[in-house]
């Protein structure tokens, strides 16, 4: 275990593996704690209330601890630039002038 936790990679992502643990506690307890449209209330009544608690809080582990290393990896610096990946520029829109022909024909209205 020693060896592994060495490991400066598996280190980054068991840190943020905690960061989207902790996020989605926070995120499952504010769920409990505001009941947001009765959904607490509706899962506390249910016959059996583990399996949707456990739907809600494995989804947002899923989804929130794979946000966190993910953005850990992309962020993490490259051979090529210090400070991360390649690096996008982004210009500013502009507009596109649309050549419109006058409609020379008015309609007649009866």
């Amino acid at each position: 275990m020693r060896v592994v936790l060495r490991n400066p990679l598996f280190r980054l992502l068991a840190i943020n593996w905690l960061a989207g643990l902790a996020v989605t506690l926070l995120l499952v307890g504010g769920i409990y704690l505001t009941d947001p449209a009765g959904l607490w209330t509706l899962i506390a009544r249910s016959q059996m209330p583990m399996v949707p608690i456990a739907m809600l809080f494995f989804g947002f582990l899923i989804t929130f601890t794979s946000a966190a290393m993910g953005t850990a990896i992309m962020s993490m610096p490259s051979d090529d630039k210090p400070g991360g990946g390649r690096r996008m520029r982004i210009s500013r829109a502009e507009p596109v002038p649309i050549p419109v022909r006058a409609n020379t024909t008015q309609r007649r209205r009866h």
